[in-house]
């Protein structure tokens, strides 16, 4: 969901319980280095990666109502 760039950190925080730190985290330790550079030039102050445009959930787990 991390690499999707349409996917807010809002969306993971809300379904995986990572804030942004947590998954930049993740992000630097699993990436490639030049992967990760990529990446975060991507996201970086992006509209669409923080907050949800209409305060709606785009995903949800299948346990949550």
């Amino acid at each position: 969901m991390a690499w999707e760039d349409r996917t807010p950190f809002e969306a993971i925080k809300f379904q995986f319980e990572l804030n942004e730190e947590k998954v930049i985290r993740l992000m630097r330790a699993n990436l490639k280095s030049s992967s990760f550079k990529m990446w975060r030039k991507r996201v970086s102050g992006r509209k669409l990666k923080h907050g949800f445009p209409n305060q709606e959930t785009r995903f949800k787990s299948p346990n949550q109502k």
